[in-house]
């Protein structure tokens, strides 16, 4: 009896201190060969708050990227590396952890004030921040999903910051992008003959076409409206643990931001869609949709983009994505963003 209550505490002593290691194990981002290569996950301090940024690039003098992630909450930092290895080689791609989001998300700050207003001002303050620090004029701004709601609305307020504006994913009139997934979803399950489904989504339906609810999102990843050609990466926690940019607490600091900043952030997009917020760019714009995207409705983002004024823009629909056409057809968005932004 002794040796095993020695035994269970040598095991229970192990295990906690597999755990803090977990939770405080140093977090990087791999290397980049070369003499003007960047390879930076740091926090800095942005607009009055410290933000996680990543920067990877072969050559520091190439065009420079940043990218918004959507959510709200869902920081594409510890799988981006994975996707963007093709840009890296023609561009310097910034990717960075929004206030309340990732590793940005601090246990003991105040958000009270969390609102896509002091988001798109953060962007603008990383904007700068970004262009100073590495000695560019104005930079590609793309948005996916939610953060295309903040980037919209960047580069209507600063267009001299940036040389287009990228929407993937693009969010548009809320109410009728979720009525379009919750016709498709419909479809797929009645098609599919789960009936437990199609009853239990007509019974959110008129929620949903009122704007009260959103169409739930684990359906839509159920039938294929979210991911098509690779695993949908948002929210995968094991494949983040194994990332080297985040670790134990950083998982915990994710899954608290997505819960508090979609309570606090996607009323709003339901009551002010970007269409009533932005009806002209003074950039080249473009939308890249996935063909199958019900998490934001490529049918709804084709009539915002009909309506959208801007200097010139371009609607490019890929044929086998849903929401990550950028992730899920990525050969094809590198060889576009080489041929349309490297001169």
């Amino acid at each position: 009896m002794k040796n095993l209550r020695k035994k269970l505490k040598i095991i229970g002593a192990t295990i906690l201190l597999l755990l803090i290691t977990a939770l405080f194990f140093p977090t990087w981002t791999s290397a980049i060969k070369g003499e003007k290569s960047i390879s930076v996950l740091e926090q800095v301090d942005i607009n009055g708050s410290r933000h996680q940024i990543m920067i990877r690039g072969n050559d520091s003098d190439h065009p420079v990227i940043i990218f918004v992630h959507g959510g709200p909450g869902c920081s594409e930092i510890p799988y981006a590396a994975k996707y963007q290895d093709l840009l890296e080689t023609r561009f310097t791609v910034v990717n960075y952890d929004q206030r309340a989001s990732g590793k940005s998300y601090h246990f003991f700050e105040d958000y009270a004030d969390l609102s896509s207003d002091l988001l798109v001002e953060d962007l603008l303050a990383l904007t700068d921040y970004v262009s100073e620090r590495l000695g560019k004029e104005k930079v590609i701004l793309i948005g996916h999903s939610y953060g295309t709601y903040i980037a919209t609305q960047a580069a209507h307020k600063a267009p001299e910051k940036y040389e287009a504006y990228v929407g993937i994913g693009q969010m548009s009139d809320t109410v009728k992008s979720e009525t379009d997934s919750l016709n498709y979803i419909l479809d797929q399950a009645q098609q599919a003959g789960n009936v437990n489904d199609v009853s239990y989504l007509q019974g959110l339906s008129d929620q949903i076409k009122s704007g009260d609810t959103f169409t739930p999102r684990n359906y839509v990843m159920k039938y294929g409206g979210a991911s098509r050609l690779i695993d949908s990466p948002d929210g995968n926690t094991l494949d983040t643990l194994l990332s080297s940019e985040y670790n134990l607490l950083d998982v915990i600091r994710y899954n608290s931001g997505v819960s508090f900043s979609q309570q606090v952030l996607l009323k709003e997009v339901m009551e002010h869609p970007l269409p009533e917020l932005v009806t002209k760019l003074e950039i080249p714009c473009y939308f890249i949709m996935g063909k199958y995207d019900y998490m934001t409705s490529s049918h709804a983002a084709q009539t915002y983009f009909d309506s959208m004024e801007a200097d010139s823009k371009e609607f490019i629909a890929y044929e086998q994505s849903a929401h990550y056409p950028q992730f899920e057809e990525k050969e094809k968005f590198y060889k576009w963003m080489t041929d349309t932004f490297v001169k």
